[in-house]
């Protein structure tokens, strides 16, 4: 079983910027595709942005694309998303996901139903 615990969220005015973290416990020896989504009111979930095992491909939607960008520490197993330029469309519900992987997969994940693990989600929130 992993954990995945999101941190980072909180209100921001429009044009600024955030960084989540997505800590990971557990399995922590096993390799994880990861991917963030979010889920605005009254809105279904949405895929953000995945990264592969070894870090080395990311894929966005094109919504964030330029302003958004996926990172990870493996050491820290820590996946971050570094949110800038925010516009008040970005307000959200932030979940990360992990998908257990073999070790040769450079490959990203942008269904929900790829992954096996998500966390609790955290709160975005951009005014205008």
């Amino acid at each position: 079983q992993v954990q995945l615990v999101e941190s980072g969220g909180g209100l921001v005015q429009a044009g600024g910027s955030l960084r989540l973290a997505c800590a990971a416990s557990g399995h922590t020896f096993s390799r994880y595709s990861m991917g963030w989504f979010r889920q605005a009111p009254g809105k279904e979930r949405e895929f953000v942005a995945a990264i592969s095992w070894s870090g080395g491909r990311t894929y966005y939607a094109d919504s964030v694309k330029g302003r958004f960008t996926i990172s990870r520490d493996k050491a820290k197993n820590t996946v971050y998303l570094q949110m800038s330029s925010l516009k008040p469309e970005d307000t959200a519900v932030y979940y990360c996901a992990a998908r257990i992987v073999p070790s040769y997969s450079t490959s990203t994940y942008s269904e929900e139903s790829q992954y096996d693990y998500w966390g609790q989600g955290t709160q975005v929130t951009v005014s205008s």
